[in-house]
């Protein structure tokens, strides 16, 4: 078999979504230090749309790139990220929600299942979604289909999770190129960029756009929920980062989430002790 044969698949990509308006999720982001679109996908919902260097560059693979990249967003933010990403061989999901461990699921490029349907029910009750008409239709993607291939079950995901207010912009979809998901991205009204040329409209974006729920928590706050996550964040890092650095393979996810953690927290600490509140 020839080698563009092989390769037939789409290439490798990720789509980051995140229980949040777009000003929540920009602070969080940014820490990635991966540039990123970042865009509206929802009333409650945004999506970042990852160059992806390190599986462009051969450094790691998709799926454990974006698992790593959603647990770092997770663990820092009061809302759930659910990573999507697909390569020639396989695709699939990954929720990520706090310090819990994440929930996924994977299809071979054909569509066969790779997991067991418990991490389905999981990720529907970690969502709110239907305990029975929902989680009936996810398990019916946890089943064989030989006429469904791996975009196909990502594009089932992306219904059930419409019912939850999911809704993204034109042009973003599962199995689509890094060029093409960015170019749709950078097309909508209120896509901004995250890291890398477009930094002073995502911070711009963080000064005019309501922080909601996260706002007692930001770092700039300066108030006692920001210093005590502060703390918190970076008696989490330092653990999280040890582990990742001292495994062989795997570990680049825990690496990044532990200096977002550090990062994260010694930037709140700092802010605390630079501008004390009176």
């Amino acid at each position: 078999m020839s080698t563009e044969a092989v390769r037939s698949g789409p290439a490798p990509g990720a789509l980051l979504l995140c229980r949040a308006a777009p000003g929540s999720v920009a602070p969080v982001a940014d820490l990635l230090r991966e540039p990123m679109r970042l865009t509206r996908a929802g009333e409650a919902w945004s999506v970042l749309v990852p160059e992806g260097r390190p599986w462009r560059d051969g450094a790691e693979p998709v799926d454990r790139v974006a698992t790593g990249w959603a647990t770092a967003l997770a663990v820092g933010a009061p809302w759930p990220v659910l990573a999507l990403w697909w390569d020639t061989d396989h695709a699939g999901f990954t929720l990520a929600s706090g310090f819990r461990r994440p929930v996924g699921f994977v299809w071979l490029a054909g569509g066969v299942p790779v997991g067991e349907a418990e991490a389905l029910h999981t990720f529907a009750a970690r969502l709110g979604l239907d305990p029975l008409l929902d989680v009936q239709t996810l398990e019916e993607l946890a089943e064989p289909d030989s006429a469904a291939d791996a975009g196909t079950r990502l594009r089932g995901l992306l219904a059930v999770l419409a019912r939850v207010g999911v809704v993204l912009p034109a042009g973003l979809a599962p199995g689509e190129s890094v060029e093409r998901l960015l170019e749709a991205a950078a097309r909508t009204p209120d896509s901004v960029a995250v890291e890398g040329p477009g930094r002073r409209d995502a911070a711009a974006a963080r000064d005019t756009v309501d922080l909601g729920r996260l706002g007692p928590w930001t770092p700039w706050t300066g108030g006692p929920g920001a210093r005590a996550l502060a703390l918190a964040q970076v008696a989490a890092g330092v653990p999280l980062l040890s582990w990742g650095l001292r495994r062989r393979s795997g570990g680049w996810g825990w690496v990044t989430a532990g200096t977002l953690l550090l990062a994260h927290g010694a930037l709140g600490l700092t802010y605390a002790l630079t501008h004390p509140r009176d």
